[in-house]
This record gives structure tokens, sequence and C-alpha cells, in this order.
């Protein structure tokens, strides 16, 4: 058995995986609230920022002098199919020197360059790239849909930390986890939870990364008790709670305010418990479902950093549309 500790700032990602449309929305969910691990990888290699090659004749880089940008997924190198940091690798070892194609994908289009490696003063080949493959921390599921077997989590997508980019999935799985401890949010920093996961213990598939929310299919919390789903126009200014997991593998229920303005929700932690323990909406809580009325309104997206008691949701009705492309091919 293998455990990672990572710390994981999930800023938003896109593109899908094996797609089937699932029609209307549900009109219950399980609220879940559950602390869990995640690992995407990209569809291909993600280039996460150039780097000059130091040679004998001075620094150059290849990859910007042929065109390359940031946020570029490479696909292909030369011959060899890239799928992986370790296809690279193996399409990297045969450069000698000579011109080689490159083919990427960009904003949805698919563009081929010809790159010039450069021998560097190490005595290897070099390109100018700074790749990623995939990344891997903690966030919170917001939903369970009995109905499909689906899960939403985190309110927003997974961006690549260097470009700000939504990372390409490939392919991804949520899996156990449990809080090891809260750096606690204070005005000007905002705080995080601390995540212990196993990578044997998949609970479930990420088949889309959207501003929305992650969304895959899981069976993991089958059992849990569902509630009506809030529609537009059904969320009030006023009281509510939220499901967090802050502490090892524990769920509880914390008060807020909520308001909603220009379809985000404001949130307000008044909970004096949770402000305790955490100063209220610290990073790894994206997901954290809100709750009023007895329905499934919204969940906690972001944290304001000079102000860590406040931050701002999404409504359920928005994650709720974006998953409504996700696809069951993989569900067995």
């Amino acid at each position: 058995m293998t455990i990672i500790k990572r710390i994981l700032r999930l800023a938003p990602a896109a593109a899908a995986a094996a797609l089937l449309a699932t029609g209307a929305y549900a009109l219950e969910l399980v609220p879940v609230g559950e602390t869990v691990g995640i690992e995407v990888r990209t569809e291909g290699m993600l280039v996460a920022g150039l780097s000059a090659v130091d040679t004998e004749s001075g620094e150059t880089c290849p990859a910007s002098d042929c065109g390359i940008l940031p946020g570029d997924v490479i696909v292909r190198l030369g011959s060899h199919e890239v799928s992986t940091s370790e296809d690279f690798t193996r399409a990297a070892a045969e450069l000698d020197g000579s011109p080689v194609s490159v083919t990427l994908k960009r904003s949805g289009r698919t563009i081929q360059y010809t790159i010039s490696p450069v021998l560097a003063a190490s005595g290897e080949w070099r390109l100018g790239l700074l790749l990623r493959d995939g990344v891997a921390g903690i966030g919170t599921v917001t939903y369970y849909d009995p109905s499909t077997g689906l899960y939403g989590a985190l309110g927003h997508s997974i961006n690549d930390a260097g470009t700000g980019s939504i990372l390409p999935l490939g392919s991804g799985v949520i899996t156990g986890a449990s809080v090891s401890d809260v750096l606690p949010g204070r005005a000007g920093k905002a705080g995080e939870l601390h995540g212990v996961f196993d990578t044997a213990d998949e609970l479930g598939s990420v088949l889309l990364n959207t501003e929305q929310g992650i969304f895959g299919h899981t069976g993991a919390w089958a059992g849990g008790r569902a509630i009506p789903a809030a529609e537009e126009g059904e969320i009030a200014d006023g009281a509510a709670t939220i499901l967090a997991n802050v502490s090892g593998d524990e769920t509880a229920e914390y008060t807020v305010n909520i308001s909603e303005s220009g379809g985000k929700l404001l949130v307000t932690v008044t909970d004096p418990e949770l402000l305790s323990l955490t100063g209220g909406i610290v990073q790894g809580m994206s997901g954290c479902p809100i709750i009023q009325d007895g329905k499934l309104v919204g969940a906690v997206t972001h944290v304001l950093v000079n102000d860590p008691t406040r931050g701002y949701g999404i409504p359920i009705y928005s994650m709720l549309r974006a998953s409504e492309g996700c696809g069951l091919e993989d569900a067995a």
C-alpha cells in the first residue's frame, strides 16, 4: 500500500472522456462533504513553462524559438505518440540534434512544429520544455446522484498552477483520504487542509474537468440519504449550513450565511467551532455542500483571501448542468 501526502491547490480543468448525454439532472442528491484524494493525468504532456538551455555558445530555448507556448499539450514527438512522461522520455532519448516534429494541441486545434534540439553544457540534447503529466491532491465531494451513480466535486476546475489553464484531462481517479492537520486562514493568507490519501483505495473515476467542477462515476455513497436539489429561484439570502471534513475522516455540519448575486453565492462562516478550527474557509474545502431548508443549494468554491471567514460558492444547478455530458461507459 502506498500512502501519498500532498497539498493540493486545485484550481480549476476541462476536456472530457467517454461522453454520453444523461439528460435532465436528478431532483434528489446525496450531499457528501467528504475529503477525497484526487489524481488526474493529462491527455499528452502539458507545457508548464519554457526554459533556457545553457549551451557552449550561450543560452537558447528551442521550444520558444519554434513557437511552442505554455499551456500547449504535446501529443507526439517525432514518430512517437506521447501520453505520459515515460512516453516523452523514451522519445527524447532518440534526439540527436536533427530537427524533429512536435505535434501539439492548443485551444482545440492540432498544430505541428519543427524543433531543433540543442546540446546542453551537460552533454544532453534539450528542447527547453518544462512539462507536466498530472496533479494530485485533496478536495471535497459535493454530491452523489443515486439515479446515475455520478458524483460532483470541487465546484471549480483543476487548473495547471503554472499556466492557469484548465488541465486537459486524460484520466483520473478519486481515492479515500483523511485530513491530517489544518493551516488556519488569516487575512492576506489563505489557509489549507493537509491530507493523506491512499492511492490503492480507489472510490471512482474522474471523467470531466470543467469550470463548474469535476465529475465521474462512483458507488461510494450509494447508501446515503438523498435530499432535493434546489432549482433556480429557490435559493434565499440567509442562514444555511455546510458539510465539511476538516479533521480525520469525520464530516460535520457547520452554520453559514449565504446570499446569491450574479450567479454566485457569497458564503460567510458563522459557526464558532469552524472559525476556531480553520479560521473560516480554507483550500481543500472546495466542494463542501451547502444546505438550506432541507435542500442542497450549492458548493463552496473559493475563499476571500483578505477575509477567510467569507468565500464564494456555486449554485448546485450550475454544477448539474455541467455534469450533463458526463458518460457512464466506464461505470463497470
